[in-house]
């Protein structure tokens, strides 16, 4: 029942139509009295619309995808979260629009998840940088492009173009400088044991040549 009214909340929502508890039980199709036993108001509804958003979110991010590895990476995950916005913006307005209810244990997880992601997504494009940092920087461009572009602050109605938009100012931000040494790293993490130079051998060989001048 619960899933069921999340997911016709979500469809009023969407479709622009104001929505209560009252109305949700209308749309629904259940008695009125059904909704107040899994939500105790529509604060608590919109929490729940807000974890499933998050949710969804962070599949799209994630989903059928290789860990991004490079600075170009970066730029598609931000491209994927743009696209979220502009094909959910009623419940992304909801999601981050209104304070976080830090009370509802669930909506702090799916928060804390999505905050987690983009964390592990700099340490390991950027190593040698402070990845709180970088991931507060690069979700904040992200979600800066998200919101311009939802309220029409920029050209809005060709998706190529906005993709392309956000590939360009994660370029800029981000540079591609980490994709040689990306690859470097990957190169030698593959290497077997015995690709590796024997530098107990090399230091015996050393000694012996040494020894050798000095007789």
């Amino acid at each position: 029942m619960r899933e069921t009214l999340i997911r016709s909340a979500l469809q009023m929502l969407e479709s622009g139509e104001p929505f209560s508890l009252r109305a949700l039980a209308r749309d629904a199709g259940v008695s009125t009295a059904a909704p107040y036993r899994h939500f105790a108001d529509r604060e608590e509804l919109e929490s729940a619309l807000a974890v499933h958003g998050l949710q969804e979110l962070m599949r799209d991010l994630t989903a059928d995808r290789e860990p991004p590895a490079t600075a170009e990476d970066i730029g598609e995950v931000a491209v994927r979260y743009v696209r979220f916005a502009m094909r959910r913006p009623a419940l992304f307005h909801l999601m981050f629009g209104q304070p976080c209810d830090d009370q509802n244990d669930e909506r702090v997880r799916a928060a804390a998840a999505l905050r987690d992601y983009l964390r592990e997504v700099m340490a390991r494009v950027f190593p040698q940088s402070e990845p709180d940092a970088l991931a507060t920087a690069g979700w904040s461009l992200a979600h800066g492009l998200a919101f311009l572009h939802l309220d029409g602050k920029l050209p809005n109605t060709d998706p190529d173009e906005i993709d392309k938009r956000v590939r360009s100012a994660f370029a800029a931000v981000f540079p591609p400088v980490a994709r040689a040494e990306t690859t470097r790293r990957r190169t030698n993490r593959a290497k077997p044991d015995h690709d590796k130079p024997n530098r107990s051998a090399s230091n015996r060989s050393t000694s012996n040549h040494t020894e050798s001048s000095i007789q």
